[in-house]
């Protein structure tokens, strides 16, 4: 990915390094008021960024802290700024809670990043969206740490060197114990300098025009013309190509279809007519796919359900289960009935001790069968604030999986999703109701 990226920003310098007119934006100073939000980030690790939109979740602005920066901006070229921005603000770093603040207490935070953003449109224009890329670096309380931000922006031009920029990036943290975070910011650039009009260019005299015979009026002049009568083209000394295949009609057994020389001017031939040539062709009498060198979409574990529709292409298992082996129902059962058995303190996202035989057998189970996936989902009753039910049920939901992987399941075999109030299955007006809606449910699947 990273070898993608860099090659994408070399081609993109080099072409727009050759325009005709220079839109490269001149030195400019930057202010910027934004935010710093690590409450966020650390949504999209534990879920995705999808759960994050879908519970607005995103841009909760009590939960972040307000930022000041100043920038440095000049054009690399016309569709390429580098920018160097160094910010400030006072917040608990999450990373170093009990560590290096043991009091609590917000200190003061100083971020440089030096970044470049690659607009889709040149300074020449009101309005262009643009993506961001850098490297970046922090101290808060003495201790230092390294970022990669990666962002998208749009910049507004107010007049001819003066742009309002509202960015918004997520910080990749690429050292130890260094902190995922969102840097939000809207903020005015006004250039340092004019920019310089460029001279008017030269445009040399037309050369005086020499009257030469071509009766088709081909450009062929007549005298190297080998079909004087018909337009033609000169690569093939004036002789038409209907087909465009670069072989003359004369000489062409296919002339209203491109092909090649060695076929004497006729297509590749395609002998299973799936639309892969026979010369690319690994299955010239059976019918497949380019992708698959014109072979069928290969079956690997032969249980009639192709590899691309398979989830378990090395495991036989029905079309039902996307080619998965079904799970025993047994197994699913003694899953359900452990989730019921999932207790926390009140109001708390500790798992009670009663809990642990549940989930112990559950452990057992996924322990004695390395192909199983699950799912912990969180749910509450519907008493107090929405997004306080909301970061319970997350809360709780993460806890049972913090358990399992104490107990040496991997991480990558478990999801904990949590849906606070939304989904009951009892009335919240009453008691009972409320104690059936607070619950764990876990999905167990193995693809």
């Amino acid at each position: 990915m990273k070898k993608i990226i860099l090659a994408s920003v070399v081609a993109l310098l080099i072409a727009t390094s050759y325009a005709q007119v220079n839109y490269k934006k001149l030195p400019s100073i930057g202010v910027h008021y934004g935010f710093i939000d690590y409450l966020g980030a650390a949504d999209v690790r534990a879920t995705s960024l999808p759960n994050v939109f879908n519970n607005k979740q995103f841009f909760k602005i009590r939960r972040m802290s307000p930022a000041l920066s100043i920038s440095y901006l000049e054009g690399f070229s016309n569709h390429v700024d580098f920018t160097g921005t160094l910010t400030g603000s006072y917040l608990n770093y999450p990373a170093s809670t009990g560590i290096l603040n043991p009091s609590g207490n917000d200190a003061l935070l100083l971020e440089g990043a030096a970044t470049a953003n690659f607009k889709l449109l040149t300074d020449e224009y009101v309005v262009s969206p643009f993506i961001t890329l850098g490297v970046g670096g922090s101290v808060w309380n003495g201790y230092f740490s390294a970022f990669a931000p990666i962002g998208l922006g749009i910049q507004t031009k107010l007049i001819e060197g003066t742009f309002l920029l509202l960015n918004t990036q997520y910080r990749v943290a690429i050292s130890e114990k260094s902190a995922y975070h969102f840097y939000h910011s809207l903020g005015f650039a006004s250039a340092l300098t004019e920019r310089k009009q460029a001279p008017a260019p030269f445009i040399p005299p037309a050369p005086v025009a020499v009257v030469v015979l071509d009766t088709d009026g081909d450009g062929v002049p007549d005298a190297d013309d080998k079909c004087a009568t018909v337009a033609g083209l000169q690569s093939l000394a004036g002789c038409p190509d209907a087909d465009s295949d670069g072989i003359a009609d004369g000489d062409d057994k296919c002339p209203s279809q491109a092909g090649l020389a060695k076929y004497q001017g006729c297509p590749i031939p395609d002998t299973d007519a799936d639309g892969v040539n026979d010369e690319v062709d690994k299955c010239i009498n059976e019918k497949g796919f380019a992708r698959y060198q014109g072979c069928p979409i290969p079956d690997t574990d032969g249980d009639g359900v192709n590899d691309e529709e398979d989830k378990c292409a090395d495991r036989k298992g029905p079309a039902s289960n996307k080619g998965c082996p079904e799970i025993e129902k047994a197994v699913i059962d003694k899953i359900n009935l452990a989730a019921k058995n999932v207790f926390f303190a009140t109001g708390s996202a500790k798992l009670l001790p009663k809990s642990f035989k549940s989930l112990d057998q559950v452990i057992e189970l996924l322990k004695g069968d390395e192909s199983l996936l699950v799912e912990i989902d969180g749910h509450t009753d519907a008493t107090g604030k929405a997004d306080k039910n909301q970061l319970l049920s997350e809360d709780r939901a993460n806890a049972v999986r913090t358990y399992f992987v104490s107990k040496g399941i991997a991480e990558s075999r478990l999801t904990a999703v949590g849906f606070g109030a939304t989904m009951p299955v009892a009335d919240n007006k009453t008691a009972a109701g409320k104690a059936k809606n607070r619950r764990t449910e876990m999905v167990v699947k193995n693809y």
